[in-house]
């Protein structure tokens, strides 16, 4: 005890840790980007003619894309040959890569995709979300500016605040359906709550332990203080990730 107190004194024994957590943060982002893309769809008598939506990062065998059921378009323009996809590649060098929606969970508000042909990307792995404990470094990458200035990958820094409760808005009454409701009737899932700042762009951008980058969660909303435009203008930096857990279940669905 008496040793402890002396080499905190003398200021020996608290800048480790976050110095090695820095390190290792370091090393992770360049392993992880490779596997985060731009989602959104290509038209092209379009101007521009991809339509940036969110982010999404790879998965599994690398032609799974993991990203938010809100991300995916309702509808595509079949009379003009709108294509559904994702964006691959940094800055202006990017190529856009058809993709066909799988499997649909607007309760968890996740969405997977798979890659038409082409090489696989590099994959993530998904970590197991119920052993994440209040208090732990987490980190996210992905797009909130989207492609105004091309596909640059950003990554934040968060903390695990708190495991809240929470439900999942319906866009419309129709989809009130009996799990729904039931849903509603129990108080909703647990979701991740981050003290990082996230922006609409990050819709679908994989929450990750900064050691190993193992996804945990993925980033699906924001809380916005006033209008939602000052999500943008004024970000409360309160940020919501859905955990890897319901990933899991949404890559078993056919």
């Amino acid at each position: 005890m008496f040793a402890a107190i002396v080499l905190a004194a003398a200021g020996l024994w608290a800048l480790p840790a976050p110095v090695a957590l820095a390190d290792n943060l370091v090393r992770t982002i360049p392993a992880v980007k490779p596997s985060i893309v731009g989602v959104g769809t290509f038209l092209k008598t379009r101007s521009p003619s991809v339509m940036f939506t969110g982010t999404g990062f790879a998965v599994g065998d690398g032609l799974s894309i993991v990203t938010n059921a809100h991300v995916v378009p309702d509808k595509l323009d079949g009379a003009k040959m709108e294509q559904l996809g994702v964006v691959v590649g940094s800055g202006q060098d990017i190529a856009f890569r058809p993709a066909r929606l799988v499997a649909l969970d607007r309760e968890h508000d996740l969405a997977h995709l798979r890659l038409e042909g082409g090489a696989p990307l590099p994959a993530m792995t998904l970590g197991d979300s119920r052993s994440v404990a209040e208090g732990q470094a987490l980190a996210f990458t992905g797009f909130p500016l989207g492609m105004v200035l091309g596909l640059n990958h950003v990554t934040h820094r968060a903390n695990l605040s708190a495991l809240t409760p929470i439900v999942m808005p319906s866009m419309s009454s129709k989809r009130l359906d009996a799990r729904a409701i039931t849903q509603l009737q129990r108080g909703g899932l647990k979701i991740f709550q981050l003290d990082g700042t996230a922006y609409p762009g990050n819709s679908g951008s994989p929450v990750y332990d900064p050691d190993s980058g193992a996804v945990l969660g993925v980033i699906n909303m924001v809380f916005v203080k006033g209008l939602k435009e000052t999500a943008i203008t004024t970000p409360s930096g309160i940020s919501y990730a859905i955990p890897s857990q319901y990933v899991v279940e949404l890559l078993q669905q056919k």
